[in-house]
């Protein structure tokens, strides 16, 4: 017998008993609609000793009892809002079970924590809106016994109180935070794990911490998407695969490491795990069902995996024209981003006239604002555009620079334009405003003709994570006319003092909806000043405000403050003195 078989074999044994002492344990049940309390009740259950589970519908509510013993005591832990069944306790007393115990919850993470063992000291620090990230820690704090909490600008304060209540030993913050989580647990002295807000390279970096620990040659192949009871287990890490490319990270990582068996979580991946399995050369298999609770007829049925779905990253780039400009000898191709985020995308392309091929494409990756339109162009030599032009694209794109998941392969139909851009601009200066939290791009039209400019800023250090942000609107100039784009972006002291120069860049042309040009450049910073200006309205209602304050006449006779304007006081007669 080969030596993977073997170890896969040790491993399955291994994870039969484990279930069979599972089975055996007290159960703790989520009763809840909101992703964050199933998490936190499958992240607390082994800390007390009791084997979690998670309701996935109303209708699952009394199908999960039945594979349970009516000897168990049974917790439910429910939603006070957002419960799957109301009464849920009613419902399990009257399947049989006596020991039943029923606790509500308003926030359910929260609420764990303050109810946690003493013995838990270590605490990972995630935020809510990633829900990819607390699958992907979920692994690694359960072999080191660290609770996961939710905490964001909102309820940071709340996250802070009861961190406060307790023994701490270690706080390891995971993945992209605002700025005010960070300031609030720097009095725990945190590890921090964020390289470049890429969820790939992140996920790499937690399961050497796991791997630390317990050097397991198998790991758990996923897309971070839904909580299931293996992945949440700490039997072995979880590595992420995107759904239709498997990013460098993942297989520059496996190819380094000893690991031998991938195990696939759900079927929805199966043809990116045979990529993993023919490029990095790990045996892989798939987990899609467990038995059936119910038996029906002489043949034990088998059931889909219970999963629960995590917020996920909703990406839309799509490619809406492609078109070749005659007079410049460029093909521009303009893609246009519907998502509410930004993304970055690589494209590679082949341009076909007749017999004719010419494969052209980015040097670097390129950023695309959310919910914003970018043309690229490329100069080609050579080309002859008679008869059908199409272009094959093969476009890779996702939130994270490093880690393009999502796949454009498409073949376009070529339209042929003549169209002359005589666009010319500089940039002139950047300045910040602390204020506001946002950069001033100047940009000066020096060519004949109007121009309309869109800046960004590439890679930017804001709390050690490099960032590019977009210009929130294209900027229209008139020949010689100088005006800034503005691109919110909040920087501490800290902040600027790590980015001596910052990476411009400027797309421009004549068309508004096509900025065929492109201008870049590093730039020094300069603070930007007080506008007296802007803030004159509210200087003059605080000076309005100390005069009626400060201008008043005090009555010796009994303290009342008149207006200044009195010659007697309003409350006793007496008389004020000029």
């Amino acid at each position: 017998m080969k030596k993977r078989s073997i170890l896969f074999l040790i491993s399955f044994i291994l994870s039969v008993l484990l279930l069979a002492v599972a089975a055996s344990a007290d159960t703790i049940i989520s009763n809840s609609k909101d992703w964050r309390d199933v998490y936190s009740v499958m992240m607390y259950g082994p800390m007390i000793q009791h084997t979690p589970k998670f309701l996935v519908s109303d209708k699952h509510g009394p199908l999960l009892l039945d594979a349970l013993e009516t000897y168990e005591n049974i917790i439910a832990f429910s939603s006070r809002d957002q419960p799957y069944v109301v009464g849920y306790e009613t419902i399990i007393t009257g399947k049989g079970f006596d020991k039943v115990e029923e606790q509500k919850f308003d926030n359910m993470n929260l609420g764990i924590a303050e109810i946690m063992p003493d013995n838990v000291t270590d605490y990972v620090v995630i935020d809510d809106a990633y829900g990819y990230n607390a699958v992907a820690v979920a692994p690694y704090a359960r072999l080191s016994r660290s609770y996961v909490l939710f905490a964001n600008k909102n309820n940071i304060d709340d996250v802070r109180d009861v961190l406060d209540s307790r023994d701490v030993d270690s706080v390891l913050i995971y993945g992209h935070v605002d700025r005010e989580v960070h300031e609030a647990l720097e009095r725990y002295d945190p590890e921090i794990i964020n390289e470049d807000n890429d969820r790939f390279a992140n996920n790499v970096e937690i399961v050497k911490k796991y791997r630390e620990i317990r050097p397991h040659k198998q790991v758990v192949l996923t897309n971070g998407e839904f909580i299931e009871s293996e992945i949440m287990s700490g039997a072995e890490p979880v590595l992420f695969i995107g759904r239709e490319n498997v990013p460098e990270k993942i297989k520059e990582y496996i190819q380094s490491t000893d690991i031998e068996v991938g195990v696939l979580i759900g079927n929805e991946l199966v043809g990116t795990a045979t990529t993993v399995r023919r490029s990095v050369g790990i045996s892989t298999f798939v987990k899609f069902a467990q038995g059936a609770r119910t038996r029906a007829g002489g043949i034990s049925q088998v059931e889909g995996l219970d999963m629960f779905p995590v917020p996920k990253v909703v990406l839309m780039l799509e490619i809406i024209s492609v078109k070749y400009n005659k007079i410049t000898g460029m093909v521009e191709i303009t893609l246009r981003n519907d998502a509410d985020i930004a993304e970055y995308f690589r494209g590679t392309y082949t341009l076909k006239v007749g017999d004719q091929e010419f494969t052209f494409g980015d040097e670097d990756v390129m950023f695309i604002d959310k919910n914003d339109v970018k043309t690229m162009v490329y100069q080609l030599e050579g080309v002859s555009p008679e008869g059908e032009m199409t272009l094959d694209t093969y476009v890779i794109f996702s939130e994270a620079k490093n880690a393009l998941e999502f796949v454009i392969d498409d073949v376009f139909t070529v339209e042929v334009i003549e169209v002359s851009d005589d666009a010319l601009i500089e940039i002139t200066k950047v300045e910040y405003d602390k204020v506001r939290g946002e950069f001033l791009v100047h940009v000066k039209n020096v060519g004949e003709v109007d121009v309309y400019v869109e800046t960004e800023l590439v890679d930017v250090l804001v709390l050690g994570e490099k960032v590019t942000a977009g210009a929130e609107e294209v900027v229209h100039l008139t020949p010689g006319e100088t005006a800034p784009g503005s691109i919110r972006l909040e920087l501490s002291d800290e902040d600027l003092q790590d980015n001596p120069l910052v990476h411009v860049r400027a797309h421009y042309g004549e068309r508004e909806d096509a900025l065929i040009k492109i201008l870049e450049g590093d730039f020094k910073i300069s603070l930007k000043g007080l506008d007296v200006w802007t803030y004159l309205p509210v200087l003059l209602i605080v000076l309005l405000v100390l005069l009626i304050l400060l201008g008043r006449k005090k009555c010796k006779s009994c303290g009342h403050k008149n207006p200044r304007s009195r010659k007697k006081c309003k409350k006793c007669g007496h008389a004020l003195k000029k």
